[in-house]
């Protein structure tokens, strides 16, 4: 019996084989193929068609133009009809779009029409000062490398307050410029998530001669990674949606103070520990809890010794400030992000054996607490910072 084919076996199963159709049968074409192959790329990566604006990464940019161009030839239709399986030819053109031939779907055309200029001779992969999407990924690897939070219900509520900062106004979200704004207390968007710089640790010196500092990272999907500062700062800056959340203005927070009496809406509380950990100990007089409470003050910790949170020991209260008409959650909030160079570093572990890190302590005197109320209550504290190595709130440079 003669060997069968597979054009027999398919027929057998009822399937006509449909010859695959030539295209690019010329470099023009080729050209217009791979062009549009970029942009296919762009949309599976991320789930829409690129876009234009002068906030956009530059091949972003590059591809909407093209894109635009294409939609705009008929001879680009024919030609790519087959391929445009996400239907982006079809899609509604922008007014601004290009009426050049597709013969001038050259990559040195289009970036002239963007006002940039690519090095001579060279293709687009080789354009001066553009980092390609391989060089931008591999700035974001560091925060991609995390781990499970721990610790992650201390650092909630900090999100959900920052969420509702930027709904409300309070906050803003801009473009990240410089490395002095990473520093603990401050938010960031990098890779599509927001990050709290919750600690950073000593200086030094890396092996190019540059300072550096490793920090911890909490991310609002419950992981956290220990970054370096650097590597923070070119994720944030090849990141084309990187941005850093601005801290909201303290005066806001008094603007809804009832004059001559008000609704009482809470206290801010200052404890002291009676721990006797050795740092705690040793340094009693200068380290205090500082929160924020909407009920009594002596419920918070009717249970302190029980609870990490409170050194899993007793607590005396050494100052309160009532509150009148004001956001509890974000004036505890700014209060944390203020004293944040001054948070104590400690690990305690809580009833169950389990290694707790407390976010709410700091070393701070006491009379700097008091001072940082009065400069609220002046609308003033977004003029100052805490220097912990001298105790004091001193006026920025």
């Amino acid at each position: 019996m003669a060997e069968r084919s597979d054009l027999d076996i398919l027929a057998d199963l009822g399937v006509d084989p449909i010859e695959k159709k030539t295209i690019g049968t010329n470099p023009r074409e080729a050209r217009i193929i791979a062009g549009f192959e970029d942009i296919q790329k762009f949309v599976e990566e991320h789930g829409r068609p690129p876009q234009h604006g002068t906030d956009r990464d530059i091949f972003e940019r590059l591809y909407a133009v093209r894109l635009d161009r294409l939609r705009d030839q008929a001879a680009c239709h024919a030609l790519l009809a087959e391929m445009d399986t996400q239907g982006l030819l079809s899609s509604a053109q922008d007014e601004h779009a290009g009426q050049a031939d597709a013969s001038e779907l050259d990559d040195e055309d289009l970036l002239a029409s963007l006002g940039v200029s690519s090095a001579k001779g060279s293709g687009l992969t080789d354009l001066k000062h553009v980092r390609s999407h391989a060089e931008r990924r591999a700035a974001l690897e560091d925060i991609a490398s995390r781990q499970p939070c721990q610790d992650f219900e201390q650092f909630e509520p900090l999100f959900e307050a920052v969420k509702n900062d930027i709904s409300d106004g309070a906050r803003q979200t801009l473009k990240f410029e410089r490395k002095s704004e990473i520093e603990p207390g401050r938010f960031f968007i990098v890779d599509g998530m927001t990050a709290y710089v919750a600690h950073a640790g000593d200086f030094f010196t890396n092996e190019s001669g540059n300072r550096d500092s490793r920090l911890r990272v909490i991310f609002d999907n419950g992981t956290e990674s220990n970054l370096l500062a650097r590597s923070l700062q070119k994720a944030l800056t090849q990141d084309p949606s990187g941005r850093r959340i601005t801290d909201p203005d303290a005066g806001p927070l008094f603007n809804n103070a009832v004059e001559g009496g008000g609704a009482e809406t809470g206290t801010i509380y200052v404890l002291r520990s009676l721990s006797e950990h050795p740092t705690v100990a040793a340094n009693r007089e200068v380290i205090h809890k500082i929160g924020v409470t909407g009920g009594q003050v002596e419920r918070r910790f009717a249970n302190a010794e029980k609870e990490a949170t409170f050194l899993m020991a007793d607590v005396e209260v050494v100052a309160k400030f009532e509150l009148i008409d004001i956001n509890r959650v974000a004036l505890e909030n700014l209060l944390h992000r203020f004293f944040a160079p001054g948070r104590l570093d400690i690990t305690i572990q809580d009833r169950f054996g389990t290694p707790v890190h407390p976010r709410e302590w700091f070393i701070v005197p006491l009379d700097a607490v008091h001072e940082a109320v009065r400069l609220l209550q002046e609308k003033a504290l977004h003029l100052y910072e805490y220097r912990p190595k001298q105790g004091m709130i001193m006026r920025r440079p």
